[in-house]
């Protein structure tokens, strides 16, 4: 997020598309009817865990400050010096890009081999750009393990060769493979303006910033091209304006610098395209503008065809950027975010862009002075940004996040946010209609450290002001998010209400804890929302504080496989908690929420289902009949169940008469088992057993009890459920 700030701050107490993973290769399968979502790529993606070789699979964990968890799909392959991981190649290809960890303070190599033999050229690795720190922003640790190194094979591969790497000297974690067919360098266009001819030096080793800005200012309304080659830039570009900046592929012209652009305004019509900006950025320094772009492009503008690597931001857009076009980049290996829209963003397009590894958002509008309208983040492949989300939305007004691919976020960070989250004012919150379509989410949302609990894949947040904007939210696909699917919350703890969210058309499968985290006031509207594999339970609605407000859900229709509810709001669902289909042994009642028409002193409902057969519920005295009820979560074919009293001597036999009923919804309840008495006799166990008929369903299960030989009121220490007769 914002220089300053990038982690959310909550003060709470602790309280479509489909993706296959297809011989270890991330690709997109496009439902009908709709675009497939993410980055159209000049790539194909191996993870190093479907390799095979001699090293060490690491992972799978989504715990913060893990090196597993900030890797693609939580995995990788540690390799010690000498041990090999061989990929086969996915499709023709003569480059290779490589994620990959090595210990901090550490540097070295990996050895490449093609079908068996070493190639002469090296990967390099280092540790010098990873292991960042940012102790200022709450709930950050040392983060931002893997780095990107890449390389020209210098010759054609074919699907099927193999490719392998081999660590000299140092062990390297390898967590994926990108390979390439890369086309031979441009040709410089006619009449445009060699930065050589001005004097820069594409070895690398002489200054060539002169040269470049001599050139620019030659080639006004015409073209400045960046032949083949490695030129080092010593200080930032301004005055940059109706001129191109072009180079002969992003693998042949490279521009070494930490600061390429850096100017508050510009009259637009600014090309940049085909090369790469390679920084040196090891720390994060918000002070700093260490941005390829920091500030303006002017009006009409466009970004396209870069690799940009090794920098704090990719661009830090404020100002005047109406219409400018993002599209076709790179961007690998930033400290804080990939792109961010800085305020007065309008009609911009960021499409089809793929990052990699951000230390922040990987992209972001954040509406500081004046709103970014009109805008969008449209078909971006984004993948493990590790300390903050995928694409977050600080405000706006009519702004869109459509068909984007997002995967592996980490801490302190959801796939998609939208957010009244300001940080600073003037801050201008969510406004129109703000659009989410088609979007796919793959292991998105983190336990966030602050809040002491999970950020959903996909999160509504009202942070410091109500949520007054229409949210769309529709053809969303959420897989194997390690906790909730959606969430609706008010991250700054004050209670503002969400509302006028409408979710549509969702498919959400294997979800950690729940599909809905519903933490705030307000409403939202479902509609054609199906869910497979959900972990613990289909809602988690407890609005905090809780004396805010209820969240209400409105079914629209065509939903599935998330009906139940978790109804205990002093505890956090964790993943996998719930069971669709339960042990038929597990007490189903056991920790369930439970309430009584009265109760006497500390004997209070919830005694009954605490799996402590010494503690007990008792009810109001004198005051038959009286019932206990537990909400068990969701509907289940009941057969038995065992009421139970403390087994101590000192409790004399009873007999206690009660009727079962059950309910599907809480509120209408019919007789299971009508009324008779039950003996409890401390000799025997002091419990009784009740046989529910076949063919009962329940899910609300409520004893009436109208007598009791041994005390006048109800008593149970222990109400378990059982799906077995």
């Amino acid at each position: 997020m914002r220089s300053s700030t990038a982690g959310q701050l909550r003060r709470m107490p602790a309280i479509g598309a489909a993706v296959a993973l297809a011989a270890g290769m991330l690709v997109t399968l496009a439902p009908a009817a709709h675009a497939a979502a993410g980055a159209t790529l000049p790539f194909t993606s191996v993870e190093a865990e479907s390799a095979t070789g001699n090293g060490t699979r690491i992972g799978p964990d989504h715990t913060q400050g893990t090196l597993a968890s900030e890797a693609s799909g939580r995995q990788a392959v540690r390799l010690a010096p000498g041990q090999r991981l061989e990929f086969t190649v996915p499709r023709a290809a003569n480059a290779l890009n490589l994620a990959y960890s090595v210990p901090d303070g550490q540097s070295g190599a990996l050895n490449v081999y093609v079908n068996g033999t070493r190639l002469a050229r090296t990967l390099p690795v280092t540790s010098k750009y990873s292991y960042v720190d940012t102790g200022w922003i709450a709930g950050a640790r040392t983060h931002h393990f893997f780095d990107n190194t890449r390389l020209l094979l210098g010759r054609n591969v074919q699907a099927g060769d193999k490719v392998a790497v081999e660590p000299a000297g140092v062990q390297v974690t390898v967590d994926v493979a990108d390979f390439e067919q890369v086309g031979p360098a441009a040709a410089q266009p006619a009449g445009s303006v060699s930065v050589v001819s001005k004097g820069a030096d594409p070895s690398g080793t002489g200054d060539s910033t002169q040269a470049f800005r001599d050139a620019i200012a030659a080639a006004q309304g015409g073209t400045v091209w960046i032949p083949p080659g490695d030129y080092r830039i010593t200080s930032s570009l301004s005055g940059v304006q109706n001129v191109t900046l072009q180079g002969a592929g992003s693998w042949y012209s490279v521009v070494h610098t930490s600061r390429f652009i850096d100017q508050t305004g510009s009259s637009g019509n600014v090309r940049i395209k085909d090369f790469a900006v390679i920084g040196e950025v090891t720390e994060r320094v918000d002070s700093s503008p260490d941005n390829f772009v920091n500030g303006s492009l002017g009006p009409n503008s466009s970004v396209s065809g870069m690799w940009l690597q090794h920098l704090k931001v990719g661009l830090w857009l404020t100002g005047n950027n109406d219409k400018l076009v993002v599209e076709n980049n790179r961007i690998l290996d930033t400290t804080a975010d990939g792109l961010n829209l800085n305020g007065s963003a309008r009609g911009v397009r960021v499409r089809n862009n793929f990052l990699r590894n951000q230390g922040d958002d990987a992209l972001a509008m954040w509406s500081l002075y004046s709103p970014d309208t009109d805008s969008s983040f449209e078909n971006n492949t984004i993948s493990q940004p590790n300390l903050a989300n995928g694409i977050a939305i600080y405000g706006g007004t009519d702004v869109a996040v459509r068909n984007n691919l997002i995967s592996d976020t980490n801490a302190l960070g959801s796939g998609i946010a939208i957010s009244n989250q300001k940080f600073l004012d003037p801050f201008h919150p969510l406004a129109g209609t703000i659009t989410v379509d088609g979007n796919t989410l793959v292991r998105t949302g983190a336990m966030n450290p602050n809040w002491n609990h999970p950020m959903g894949a996909l999160r509504v947040d009202s942070y410091d002001s109500a949520i007054e904007a229409t949210v769309d939210i529709t053809n969303t696909t959420i897989t194997d998010s390690p906790y909730s699917a959606f969430e609706f919350v008010s991250g700054g703890g004050r209670g503002y209400p969400v509302r006028n969210v409408h979710v549509t058309g969702a498919t959400v499968r294997n979800t950690g804890t729940v599909v809905v985290q519903a933490e705030a006031q307000g409403a939202a509207t479902f509609k054609d929302v199906t869910a497979t594999q959900v972990g613990a339970a289909g809602v988690y609605n407890c609005p905090y504080p809780a004396d805010s407000g209820s969240f209400a859900l409105t079914d629209g229709g065509g939903n599935s496989g998330w009906s139940s509810t978790w109804s205990d709001c002093s505890t956090w669902p964790q993943p996998g908690q719930g069971n669709p289909q339960p042990d038929p042994n597990r007490n189903l009642a056991k920790g369930r929420p439970a309430t009584a028409t009265g109760s006497q002193d500390v004997y209070t409902p919830g005694k009954a289902v605490d799996g402590d057969a010494n503690s007990y519920w008792e009810s109001a005295n004198n005051a038959f009949p009286q019932s206990w009820t537990v909400d068990l979560g969701s509907s289940y074919a009941v057969r038995r169940l065992v009421l139970k009293l403390p087994p101590s001597s000192a409790w004399g036999a009873r007999t206690q008469t009660l009727t079962v009923l059950g309910s599907a919804d809480g509120t209408n309840y019919t007789t299971v088992v009508g009324s008779q008495g039950y003996r409890f006799d401390p000799a025997t166990g002091n419990a009784a057993t009740v046989s529910l008929p076949a063919g009962t369903s329940l899910r609300h299960l409520r004893l009436s009890v109208s007598a009791n030989t041994g005390w006048p009121a109800g008593q149970f220490s222990e109400v378990e459920a059982y799906l077995t007769s």
